[in-house]
């Protein structure tokens, strides 16, 4: 879903505390994405934009973002013209989606100067762009929109800027009990009205009311059960009132039945399901696209490597069902040493030619007779030569088979580890699994980078803080694992692990610790691995000095004994409530 003309009149008003603030580091942690430090006049605060086509938004953030080495030339302009600005006004145009931020800063010579960010909400023509309010010259955009992609409205720096195409809509928060009557008898709407009709009506008709915002407005005023047109009105305008007066309940709401989430400025009651209540919109806006838009990020930057592992995973699978066909074939081999042997002691029973032979079966208590069959263009004894030549392959084909089988099942265990680590990896875990898949020779490393880590650099690791006040990592992909257990890790501390599940490596780092700090470690460890979605997940704890990788193991892997085993279901409320960073 996306946010609608009324949220974003509810954002502007809530973000007048950043006006008069200065604006300290401006950052572009993904490609079309900024965050904006702003120190106000009590406080500090870090602003998002976003024009992400999926997940575009403006948000105050609490989040800690990871940064580029090098900043993006779209970045270094806005560090140009806006870092030390004074943010001079922010407002919405219209009921649009659309924000202006005017900054103050000073040019090259000294003088005063004022630029606006424009941020354009629109889905995937969301954009954020950096123009002269004084001219209307565009600086710059987040993203280029050339007339071959549009011949309404260019996008480019030196152009000029046009606003989107007006949709000559009413404002809704100007709207009173008559004017909204009239509204309704120009359109027809009556008691014969559905209320699908009615919520198409209103989103067609007032500007900055999205569908699920329609929805919401004419369930409340009960129109599939008794059309009243006086009650639509009293509730749409009420719903109106609390815009302008700012009095607001940010909420989202998750289906029963669909599992679906939804957020709005106003409890959505057409929604049968669980509603969490926020204190503000910025919050409600982080808690419902932060994971969403990170999990898309990361998507996008490892589909190749998804279909990579993928591809490797079933190319394996399938080598050992072809492996495990030929150990079963391979194990007749002490039957062709037995006809061998039979052949051999019976030579004189069978003639050149024959392309059968009724054998004694001595090996039989009961002297039972078998039939054998010949290659009637070799001798008898050549017959007993060919079996024995398929005993010794069968059975040197076994020991290769069993080898194989254990360095395919090593093969699809370690892929299946990769593919899980992926599910819960940010940005930085994945190009470290990236840099990990290079190393190992199942990719090349086509960017050649020349600021690559050092091998003993140390890998970025996820930290929670217990509700014991106990420090318990997390690693999320096998270079964080083997820093975590091989290196950070000291000898008395406590190893957890799935059991028999693709997973993280968890550490608690104390000696000493209570009941409450080894479910919430254990739950890390179900959480962060391939049974997140599990109930009774088996975690197996054992310490440190108990764990060790074996020679040539792949990395990541580890051998453990001492272990006790502890359930655990996963609680993903459980463990947003717990302290984390990233150190």
């Amino acid at each position: 879903m996306s946010i609608d003309g009324l949220m974003i009149r509810a954002l502007a008003d809530e973000l007048q505390v950043l006006e008069g603030g200065r604006i300290g580091k401006i950052h572009q942690p993904a490609d079309d994405e900024l965050v904006l430090q702003i120190r106000g006049k009590s406080a500090s605060y870090r602003l998002l934009l976003s024009a992400n086509p999926t997940y575009p938004r403006v948000h105050l953030t609490e989040r800690a973002y990871q940064n580029p080495l090098e900043a993006p030339m779209f970045c270094m302009l806005m560090r140009k013209y806006c870092e030390g600005g004074i943010i001079e006004s922010l407002r919405q145009y219209g009921m649009e989606r659309i924000l202006h931020i005017d900054v103050r800063h000073r040019d090259e010579l000294g003088d005063l100067s004022i630029k606006r960010i424009v941020i354009e909400i629109m889905g995937r023509h969301s954009n954020i762009i950096l123009l002269d309010p004084s001219t209307g010259v565009i600086l710059d955009g987040i993203h280029h929109v050339t007339p071959a992609i549009s011949s309404y409205r260019t996008v480019l720096p030196g152009s000029r800027y046009k606003l989107p195409p007006d949709q000559h809509k009413r404002d809704p928060l100007e709207a009173d009990m008559a004017s909204v009557m009239e509204e309704l008898d120009s359109a027809g709407i009556g008691t014969h009205t559905s209320a699908g009709e009615l919520e198409r009506w209103l989103v067609d008709r007032y500007a900055g009311i999205s569908p699920l915002t329609a929805k919401e407005i004419v369930h409340r005023s009960s129109w599939e059960q008794s059309p009243d047109r006086a009650r639509f009105a009293r509730v749409f305008l009420n719903w109106m009132e609390k815009v302008r007066k700012h009095e607001l309940e940010p909420t989202i709401a998750r289906d029963e039945r669909t599992g679906k989430e939804a957020f709005s400025i106003q409890p959505l009651t057409h929604i049968a399901g669980t509603r969490t209540t926020y204190p503000t919109v910025s919050a409600c806006l982080e808690a419902y696209f932060s994971d969403k838009a990170e999990r898309d990020r990361v998507k996008q930057r490892v589909s190749d490597m998804l279909h990579f592992l993928q591809n490797e995973r079933n190319k394996n699978v399938k080598k050992l069902e072809k492996l495990i066909r030929t150990r079963e074939e391979a194990k007749d081999a002490d039957k062709y040493r037995m006809i061998g042997e039979l052949l051999t002691a019976q030579l004189h029973r069978i003639r050149r030619g024959d392309e059968e032979a009724e054998l004694v079966n001595y090996y039989d208590e009961a002297q039972s007779s078998i039939k054998v069959k010949l290659d009637p263009q070799l001798t008898p004894a050549e017959n007993a030569q060919r079996y024995f030549r398929k005993y010794a392959k069968s059975k040197n084909s076994l020991i290769a088979a069993e080898e194989q089988i254990e360095a395919a099942q090593r093969e699809i265990e370690y892929l299946d580890t990769l593919l899980a680590q992926l599910e819960h990896a940010d940005l930085n875990d994945a190009e470290e699994i990236r840099e990990e898949l290079v190393a190992q020779g199942y990719l090349r490393d086509s960017k050649k980078q020349e600021k690559r880590k050092k091998k003993n650099d140390r890998p970025s690791l996820t930290c929670y803080l217990s509700s014991e006040g106990i420090e318990i990592y997390v690693g999320k992909n096998n270079l964080q694992n083997e820093y975590l257990t091989n290196r950070l890790a000291r000898p008395t501390d406590t190893w957890l692990h799935t059991k028999d599940i693709p997973g993280s490596h968890v550490i608690i780092r104390a000696r000493e610790y209570g009941d409450a700090t080894l479910e919430e470690a254990a739950m890390l460890s179900a959480y962060y691995s391939k049974a997140r979605a599990s109930s009774n997940v088996p975690v197996d704890y054992t310490l440190i000095r108990h764990v060790r990788k074996p020679n040539g193991a792949k990395p990541g892997f580890v051998i453990y004994d001492h272990q006790k085993t502890l359930f655990v279901t996963p609680d993903e409320q459980r463990i947003k409530q717990l302290k984390m960073e990233i150190r």
